[in-house]
């Protein structure tokens, strides 16, 4: 579905990565790549280690090993900042959406990192729900209305690279089908999203490629082509 290059470096490379909060052992050896334009999913039940593998990615954990390459960079003892310029952009579950501030305001929050942002107008055209509530204060959107916000905002500033929290979390049906076409627009646009979702009903037509983490560790890569011969098997390894 989605165009990727011929380029033989990843636009990701995660190499034997582990990761612990405080004393707790979270990821046990995360292997993953995915190509420039690509969209791949990380699956798994709750607690599996599908948001720390992100937050591992981007230095936000206690401590962790192993290697995490960005288009052939190698990132692991980057200050935060030159990981950003990098063109990576990240979408918390949280949303981090500042209440006290519009829309607009929110969106324009972010520093660019990198060339070929978004324009506000793009954004608009992507989220109209974001254009008419644009002076809106933060406290006054929806929660689908903050992803959709939180998502636009990496948009504006040059990422090319997009980690994506659990966007479906909590949302009506009719926001989850709207985020859904944005991310094979997105992929049609040559952007490459890695997305730690649960909901695989949402992730599943999207993705190029599943992971699937079970105790911090990948149990199972599946293609889009082998999701037919696989149903049984990821539905055992996602059931709860």
């Amino acid at each position: 579905m989605n165009t990727t290059t011929n380029s033989p470096i990843p636009m990701l490379q995660v190499k034997g990565l582990q990761a612990w909060y405080g004393e707790s052992h979270i990821l046990h050896g995360i292997d993953l790549e995915v190509r420039a334009g690509e969209v791949v999913t990380l699956l798994g039940r709750n607690g599996s280690g599908r948001t720390t593998t992100l937050k591992a990615i981007l230095g936000m954990t206690d401590r962790r090993t192993g290697s995490v390459m960005v288009n052939g960079t190698e990132t692991m003892r980057m200050p935060d900042h030159k990981l950003a310029h990098l063109g990576i952009g990240y979408c918390p579950e949280e949303r981090g959406i500042f209440s006290s501030l519009t829309t607009e305001e929110n969106l324009m929050l972010l520093p660019v990192v990198g060339p070929g942002g978004m324009s506000v107008d793009e954004i608009y055209t992507m989220f109209p729900n974001l254009k008419e509530r644009a002076k809106s204060p933060g406290t006054r959107l929806s929660g689908g209305e903050q992803q959709m916000l939180a998502m636009a905002r990496i948009l504006r500033t040059g990422a090319r690279l997009l980690l994506l929290d659990e966007i479906t979390e909590g949302l009506a049906p009719v926001i989850v089908q709207t985020l859904g076409k944005v991310i094979r627009d997105l992929g049609r646009r040559g952007y490459t999203i890695v997305m730690a979702e649960q909901n695989f009903r949402f992730a599943g037509p999207l993705a190029d490629r599943h992971y699937v983490i079970e105790h911090g560790q990948v149990v199972e890569t599946i293609a889009r082509d082998e999701l037919a011969s696989k149903e049984q098997l990821l539905g055992e390894l996602l059931a709860v």
